[in-house]
């Protein structure tokens, strides 16, 4: 049986991905955690394809990334070292073994300057040195290895961590009003969904850069205010613009991800993201 190994392990697309593990039994996964390998180190990310990695291995997925937006503004060195500098050696490596790699990225590498939806081939402009990290990352990537795939996605969120659905939860059940962003334009995605289409794109023949989020179109104020009211919360969701909301890190503005060629590449479904909350809401419960 062949191996998968997702560099990762307590994140959002790695818990999801553990979950599907659990019930596709036609792999072996292995889950490699920071403490397995520092993936600010370079040794110990070449140590681990030297040493450790399992000979069986057909597929690597990289769920580690930094993604502390506002703190790494000031965490420079940090975020290089894990965004840019680790995928980058990743891929290379993966490249000399022969392993297919699937780098996951984000709507951050666009300056939301667009009025519609961003296609791969588009100029990229990170507004963060999260989104400029993360970007640099793919280039490398695209650079060391012709046939690894980059996954940019966005909003992403679940049962597992800390993300927006969970603290609108948190802040509606204990507030009578929350006010949120109304300005920034995106998609959320529920993370089991991107471990699923992760997982095809592992045993696809595909490679190069590929958009993925659930379908529809939300500002986080439709988010917020979609969580609160699927989850019967009595809370009132105001909207309100993003200077009344400032933050260290910019942010795009508007960063919805064109899907067209993911949908014509990939065997999947994709759903609104208005459906997936109540598998979430339902998971919490």
């Amino acid at each position: 049986m062949k191996s998968i190994v997702v560099f990762g392990s307590t994140g959002q697309l790695a818990n999801e991905l553990r979950d599907i593990s659990k019930l596709k039994k036609k792999y072996h996964f292995h889950f490699i955690s920071r403490n397995e390998v520092n993936f600010q180190s370079e040794v110990e990310i070449k140590n681990y394809f030297t040493n450790l990695l399992p000979k069986d291995t057909f597929g690597i997925i990289n769920a580690v990334a930094y993604t502390a937006v506002d703190l790494a503004e000031s965490e420079i060195v940090t975020a290089k070292s894990i965004n840019t500098v680790a995928p980058g050696i990743i891929s290379e490596k993966c490249n000399q073994h022969g392993i297919k790699f699937v780098h996951i990225s984000t709507d951050f590498v666009f300056d939301g300057q667009k009025c519609t939806s961003y296609h791969e081939t588009d100029t990229k402009n990170p507004l963060s040195v999260y989104g400029k990290t993360k970007s640099e990352g793919e280039d490398l990537v695209l650079q060391n290895d012709k046939n690894a795939i980059i996954i940019r996605t966005s909003w992403v969120y679940s049962k597992y961590g800390k993300n927006f659905l969970k603290t609108i939860l948190r802040l509606a059940s204990e507030r009578q009003e929350i006010s949120v962003v109304e300005d920034q334009i995106g998609s959320p995605t529920w993370a089991n969904d991107l471990a699923q289409v992760s997982l095809e794109a592992i045993d696809s023949s595909q490679a190069g850069i590929f958009h993925f989020s659930n379908e529809g179109v939300a500002s986080w104020y439709d988010f917020a205010y979609e969580i609160v009211s699927q989850a019967k919360k009595n809370c009132k969701v105001k909207p309100i613009p993003s200077v009344s909301y400032p933050t260290p890190a910019r942010r795009p503005s508007f960063s919805v991800l064109n899907k067209t060629k993911i949908r014509n590449s990939f065997l999947f479904q994709n759903y609104h993201w208005k459906d997936r909350i109540p598998l979430v809401l339902s998971e919490l419960n």
